[in-house]
């Protein structure tokens, strides 16, 4: 094989594939399907401070090309995970990380300095994307300046590697790109679910509880690359690409774009297998194409 290995910061991964928040569980609930010691890293449902019941149903949608979700990070709380998830999940060969979400930044620093102590733990992808309640509801990672807030104060409580979740309903994305590196980000992810909706014309209501909610698939996978491909040349941190990658070419388009891992999410509820068929891909496109290591592909693209 190749050599596949990778660095996100501080953090060593196996290879680049990394199962998206919010599609993969706790990982073990696809255990029987995948052998979790092949991936890269798995980076588990969205955590908060305190249990949350999520919204109310229907919250997800099959679009075109996609799917709609307004789960609203249904979970049973930091607490719940570090006395009854962790103890399962620490010994499977796989990098584990966090997706830490909160509603204020003490929230988010509370959630984090729990986690900072679970030894198989090397890490948190900070979900930027959620709605500060003290400032009337507009998400974190909107606005240079609550994205910079939240890093900078999780950055001072959390010691390993912090990957930033970057939203993008947002102008420009290099904007809050460049404001998280300046505040101690070792890497950023994106992208998270763009705004969408979905009508029941013969009802002429919206389909989701919420009216609006997350789009994902293969129908946002030309605007993930494009923000990826703008983030590569923006900053200097490692870049993990998410956003419509169905299998090992997506992947490979992401790396080229200048991602140094990427992550799998909707395609994950078509095909329980699709991580690590995608790791095996990878390998067959270096092989064929006389590629030795998969970081001479990184930002690799001939524009």
């Amino acid at each position: 094989m190749a050599n596949l290995s990778v660095n996100i910061g501080g953090l060593s991964l196996k290879n680049p594939v990394m199962t998206a928040s919010g599609t993969f569980g706790y990982g073990e609930e696809f255990a029987d399907f995948v052998d979790l010691s092949r991936l890269g890293g798995v980076i588990v449902k969205g955590t908060t401070l305190h249990h949350r019941e999520g919204n109310p149903y229907p919250r997800m949608a099959e679009t075109p090309s996609g799917m709609l979700n307004a789960v609203g990070l249904q979970n049973k709380g930091v607490d719940y995970f570090v006395e009854h998830i962790y103890p399962r999940i620490q010994g499977i060969d796989t990098n584990f990380l966090v997706n830490v979400s909160g509603a204020s930044v003490e929230d988010y620093v509370a959630t984090a300095e729990k986690i900072s102590h679970l030894d198989k733990i090397p890490g948190i992808e900070l979900n930027i994307s959620c709605p500060n309640v003290k400032e009337g509801g507009m998400a974190f990672g909107t606005t240079c300046k609550s994205a910079a807030e939240v890093v900078r104060a999780v950055r001072k409580a959390y010691p390993k590697t912090l990957i930033v979740k970057l939203s993008p309903n947002v102008t420009d994305i290099t904007e809050i790109a460049r404001a998280v590196e300046a505040e101690g980000a070792d890497a950023v992810s994106l992208i998270n679910t763009l705004l969408g909706m979905a009508i029941d014309a013969n009802r002429r209501r919206p389909v989701l509880s919420t009216v609006t909610g997350g789009l994902s698939g293969a129908c946002v996978k030309p605007i993930a690359l494009r923000m990826v491909w703008q983030t590569y040349h923006a900053v200097k941190i490692p870049i993990v690409g998410l956003g419509g990658i169905m299998n090992a070419t997506d992947a490979i388009e992401f790396i080229l774009a200048g991602a140094s891992a990427i992550e799998v999410g909707t395609a994950n509820f078509i095909d329980p297998q699709i991580s690590e068929k995608i790791v095996y891909g990878i390998d067959e496109y270096l092989e064929k194409n006389n590629i030795r290591s998969i970081s001479e592909l990184i930002g690799g693209l001939i524009v």
